[in-house]
């Protein structure tokens, strides 16, 4: 008797979370392929450049964005912080802070190009996988530079989709 008492809670259940993602998925060529949970337009545009400019990303491109940055990137910055050392994380603060400022498409490739200390003073393409030095970081050497603009957008936008959990934050995990 008890099981069935159960039984009848968690099917609703069940059925109400299916409901639930199901509806949040964007469906697109007739159904047969789902890519992405939708996200505004607003939530997809970020700066360009430091003069003011912005872009508005793809749903295409933050999705190979997180892919790339999965691949090449989280091993060290899982949810935007950083291991190697953690007072200098990818947070949007924390990146408009940076000499000179890395809160943007182009100053966020500038630095997988070119990357230098927080300060800007000091190179440290031997030890941060950049472009630069793609003979030491394998990681980076089939990047293009589509690939680059995504994985910047992707870290550029993860502070407005899930908040104080980027960079810092406690993860939901």
């Amino acid at each position: 008797m008890m099981y069935h008492s159960k039984k009848r809670l968690i099917n609703p259940l069940i059925g109400a979370v299916f409901v639930a993602l199901l509806a949040s998925v964007l469906w697109v060529t007739g159904g047969a392929e789902a890519t992405a949970v939708e996200i505004s337009k607003a939530t997809r545009t970020v700066p360009l450049n430091n003069a003011g400019e912005q872009i508005t990303l793809t749903t295409d491109q933050l999705a190979i964005g997180q892919k790339k940055f999965n691949g090449s990137c989280a091993s060290c910055h899982l949810d935007g912080t950083s291991k190697p050392n953690p007072d200098v994380d990818l947070g949007a603060q924390r990146l408009a802070n940076a000499i000179p400022p890395r809160n943007s498409i182009e100053s966020m490739i500038d630095y997988l190009e070119n990357p230098t200390t927080y300060d800007g003073l000091t190179s440290i393409e031997e030890l941060h996988p950049s472009l630069a030095r793609s003979d030491l970081f394998p990681q980076m050497r089939d990047l293009t530079e589509d690939d680059l603009v995504a994985i910047a957008g992707y870290i550029l936008v993860q502070p407005k989709i899930i908040g104080d959990q980027w960079a810092g934050g406690k993860p939901r995990r």
